[in-house]
């Protein structure tokens, strides 16, 4: 059985560049473009994996993942963050709250397969 991957991204192109390039490496996929109601979707798929992205509308990445990580079910939920934000203070923050890896956006298609296979093995 494939692992799932969750991308919540609210970017119509990033969204379909990230599905594309995960769909090729075998990965069964799934997305949310909104914050809000996005913790009560992940609850119900339970993902191998989120791609996160840090700003969204209504409720942002960060405060999704604070969520997540209070849970001790999505403790060790592998998360990697995105964001076009890449300032140090940016990737600190998204460390303290928990985030696997962190990538600023555009990245390079093989970066964002590498990291995902990192987190899935």
């Amino acid at each position: 059985m494939s692992k799932s991957v969750l991308i919540i991204e609210d970017e119509p192109f990033i969204l379909e560049a990230l599905s594309f390039l995960l769909e090729r490496e075998g990965y069964a996929l799934s997305s949310f473009s909104d914050g809000e109601g996005c913790v009560d979707y992940i609850k119900k798929i339970n993902p191998d994996l989120i791609i996160l992205d840090m700003m969204l509308p209504n409720i942002s990445g960060m405060q999704i993942l604070e969520n997540l990580r209070s849970s001790q079910e999505f403790q060790s939920l592998p998360v990697l963050m995105l964001t076009a934000k890449g300032q140090r203070r940016d990737r600190q923050a998204a460390e303290n709250a928990g985030a696997s890896l962190f990538m600023t956006k555009p990245f390079s298609n093989d970066e964002i397969i590498a990291n995902v296979h990192k987190l899935l093995n």
